[in-house]
């Protein structure tokens, strides 16, 4: 056997190693709680202002003078409140953590009165306010196309966090890409896109 035959083999090894690495290395970072541990697939957090005198966690509501559906997603008016707990699911669920800008699937542990799925999703433009609200019932899942509206991303923001819409599960699709702020409605604090980003931290329920 000469050396060229045992030389290939190495190299290749050695190219697959240094590939692995590379996307290893390359994978963001995962998300933190209050505590500095990882967040995970399946375990409830609460999301929850790193802004005080503002407002608690995150519930659901309706809007107008309706009972159902709760079909918005709002802020709880006192920060002593925790709202109601939620669940991550990434793109690729398989990985079981959740990491920075990585499309998710976010939805409210709790069950709806209203007989409805609480998975988040972006509603349509509301032309009163001129925004797009944060809503629920959503499908959990499947990417493409038809479920654009139904993933949000958790990125880094300074020493915090930020929600933020801008889904790339469809590579064809034209998207509008926004943080999630607080549009505050008849006294109601609305989640919505907007300039302004919701600085968030993440405790475990």
């Amino acid at each position: 056997m000469n050396t060229n035959q045992l030389f290939l083999p190495f190299l290749i090894f050695a190219i697959s190693s240094n590939s692995f690495l590379s996307s290893a290395s390359e994978a963001p970072p995962a998300v933190v709680d209050i505590d500095g541990k990882i967040l995970q697939i399946g375990v409830d957090y609460y999301i929850l202002p790193v802004v005080r005198g503002r407002g608690g966690g995150l519930t659901l509501d309706s809007i107008g003078n309706k009972t159902c559906p709760l079909d918005a997603v709002v802020q709880e008016q006192h920060e002593i409140d925790n709202g109601l707990p939620l669940t991550f699911t990434p793109v690729n669920p398989k990985k079981g953590v959740i990491r920075e800008s990585t499309d998710l699937n976010i939805k409210f542990s709790a069950a709806s009165i209203c007989v409805q799925t609480t998975l988040w999703k972006l509603g349509d433009y509301d032309e009163t306010t001129g925004r797009y609200f944060v809503s629920i019932g959503g499908n959990e899942g499947n990417p493409g196309r038809e479920t654009i509206s139904n993933w949000f991303k958790i990125e880094k923001y300074k020493r915090d966090y930020k929600l933020v819409y801008c889904p790339t599960v469809c590579n064809f699709c034209k998207v509008i890409c926004k943080d999630v702020g607080i549009f505050i409605q008849d006294g109601v604090r609305r989640l919505a896109l907007s300039d302004v980003p919701f600085r968030v931290m993440f405790k475990k329920a």
